[in-house]
């Protein structure tokens, strides 16, 4: 009973991986990871951040 239990866990397990993988690289999703990757590269959105922080501290 036991070894059924944990071979279904692994099996749910595995599923759950595959669903994650397949939604990462699914190509309806490249264009939003593709922008969101280049965020940390635009220095005019990361200046607009720091100004915006500075005058809450005001």
């Amino acid at each position: 009973m036991l070894a059924t239990l944990h071979s279904i866990a692994t099996v749910a397990a595995f599923i759950a991986f595959l669903a994650i993988v397949w939604w990462a690289y699914s190509p309806k999703n490249r264009n939003r990871f593709e922008e969101d990757a280049k965020l940390a590269l635009d220095d005019d959105m990361i200046k607009n951040i720091n100004s915006e922080r500075s005058k809450d501290k005001k």
